[in-house]
């Protein structure tokens, strides 16, 4: 089997699935029954071809590639027996004749209809992107948008949409700030629109697809005070490490690390990061993960290892990624045997970041406080797994996380990226059963893997990287008191965090779906 890239997923947080970007040729049934144009045959139920008889057989192939000429039906019958050889739950797909179906309404069927135990789908994480846009976002951290990260209080009218941070340098800056309340997106209410024209609205203005749109916004700041802002989308850098800081406690310094990314530009800054940290002889890490949907898995094993005490981390499985029962031992993807990665003490080399091989500073600590919201997701979530598995005692402050244990290999044919669950990742001790998230022990109501913490509602009210802000100050109040006391649970009450697709379009029922992109919700792993 062919792997289009030299990426292994971990997983990112993607509630719903992303509209496909795939190439259908818009018919159903432009082959022979289920098979391709080069291949001939019919479709037969449980009867499957290796996938690779109809890799880059494409309704449009796109010129310079490796792409043939075939059909929607081919690039359908592709996805089919890559789905039944790669799925974790390939078992539980119901296998429907790909000639009945455009691309883009086939991919979403292939994947398991279960739920977790707290009700929620067992995939939450089948999407797709366009193979152009997801490179530009996990090799160089670009993408259309203004620079402001959207957060959602409420999905539902009444509706709660808040400005999280703006990325330094971007459209963004001096036209939202955190805390911004959205009334109104090209003067559709935001708060209180309950139809589908008007959610399309929203989300167009929200999430513009390309550069140079110009949308217009009516918010209202923390102060009360309402203003309308015109704002043009442009290809956004993301600062993957954008505050470092430190806070003087009656105990020690305490470090501070916000970290939003783990894109290929994040290992120069997380390297300094901690080295500013080691310098200033901190005794204790806030490391904020609040609305890091993950990436790189190689990037969460050398965090995690500049963060842990070296005596636990070295040497050790930081995580170990589990195939179908098809795949006990062998990566079916690379075709080598499975082995575990590992903590991280050197630099594993990205473009432009440095040459691999470098030795990585280190905190040594025994214990590490995570901030953590229902954005905190695959990757992220792995730093706390994977710690916790070698016995670094991790807090969470915040919220319960995503709960994505699961991973992928980005896959492209015929210019669409796919990504489908293929592995789950398992710490050192064996575990990764967190499909509905950690949770901070005080947690009310559903909840995932409790963890020792206090339940935290994010606070728009003060900005990142201070010490009054609701949850740095949980954090620091909770190091300091002897009994590890937290304030009234609140963070609970958080909705998750959906990507732009998980539209309600029944008018009664209208929901506005906002967060990262699916491509910043991931965790990747890379093959060497």
């Amino acid at each position: 089997m062919k792997s289009r890239y030299k990426f292994r997923v971990l997983l990112f947080p993607v509630f719903g699935v992303l509209a496909s970007c795939g190439g259908g040729d818009g018919g159903s049934g432009s082959s022979s029954s289920g098979g391709s144009s080069s291949s001939g045959g019919g479709w037969q139920s449980g009867v499957f071809l290796p996938s690779s008889s109809y890799d880059a057989l494409c309704a449009n192939p796109r010129s310079g590639t490796s792409d043939r000429r075939g059909t929607a039906t081919d690039e359908n019958n592709w996805l089919r027996s890559w789905t039944n050889e790669l799925y974790l739950w390939y078992g539980e797909v119901t296998d429907v004749n790909p000639a009945l179906y455009t691309t883009e309404n086939y991919f979403p069927l292939l994947k398991t209809a279960a739920t977790t135990a707290s009700g929620q789908a067992k995939d939450k994480f089948h999407f797709t992107y366009a193979t152009d846009v997801w490179l530009a976002l996990s090799q160089g951290g670009t993408s259309a948008g203004y620079g402001a990260e959207f957060a959602v209080i409420a999905s539902r009218p009444p509706r709660r949409i808040v400005v999280a941070f703006t990325e330094a340098g971007s459209p963004a800056v001096g036209q939202f700030q955190r805390g911004d309340e959205i009334l109104q997106v090209d003067g559709a209410d935001a708060v209180n629109g309950n139809t589908q024209a008007i959610v399309d609205t929203l989300n167009a203005g929200l999430f513009p697809d390309n550069i140079n749109e110009t949308h217009s916004f009516m918010v209202r700041s923390n102060a009360g005070a309402t203003r309308t802002v015109m704002v043009t989308s442009a290809n956004i850098t993301h600062v993957p490490v954008p505050i470092t800081t430190t806070f003087n406690t009656n105990s020690g310094q305490v470090g501070y690390i916000q970290f939003n990314d783990h894109i290929a530009t994040a290992e120069t800054p997380l390297k300094n990061a901690i080295s500013f940290l080691r310098n200033s002889n901190v005794t204790d890490l806030i490391l904020d993960l609040r609305y890091n949907g993950g990436g790189y898995l190689d990037l969460a094993s050398e965090l995690a290892y500049m963060i842990g005490n070296t005596t636990l981390t070295t040497g050790r499985t930081f995580e170990k990624i589990v195939f179908n029962d098809k795949n006990p031992s062998r990566n079916p993807v690379t075709g080598e045997n499975l082995t575990p990665t590992l903590f991280h003490s050197t630099t594993q080399g990205w473009p432009g970041q440095g040459a691999a091989g470098q030795t990585l500073p280190s905190l040594n600590l025994n214990r590490v406080y995570i901030i953590t919201g229902p954005g905190t997701c695959s990757a992220s979530e792995s730093i706390i797994n994977s710690l916790r598995g070698v016995g670094v005692t991790v807090y969470v402050i915040g919220s319960t996380t995503c709960g994505k244990p699961y991973g992928f290999y980005p896959t492209d044919n015929c210019g669409t990226t796919y990504f489908t669950i293929q592995f789950r990742g398992e710490n050192a001790a064996n575990f990764g059963d967190y499909t509905d998230g950690f949770s901070p022990a005080n947690t009310g109501g559903v909840r995932g893997t409790s963890v020792p913490g206090c339940s935290i509602a994010d606070d728009f009210g003060h900005e990142l990287g201070v010490p009054n802000e609701g949850r740095i100050a949980a954090a620091l109040s909770f190091r300091e008191s002897n009994n590890q006391t937290c304030p009234a649970a609140t963070g609970d009450a958080e909705p998750p965090r959906v990507s732009k697709s998980s539209f309600f379009t029944d008018a009664s029922d209208t929901g506005l779906a906002v967060s990262k992109p699916a491509a910043r919700l991931n965790r990747i792993v890379r093959s060497q």
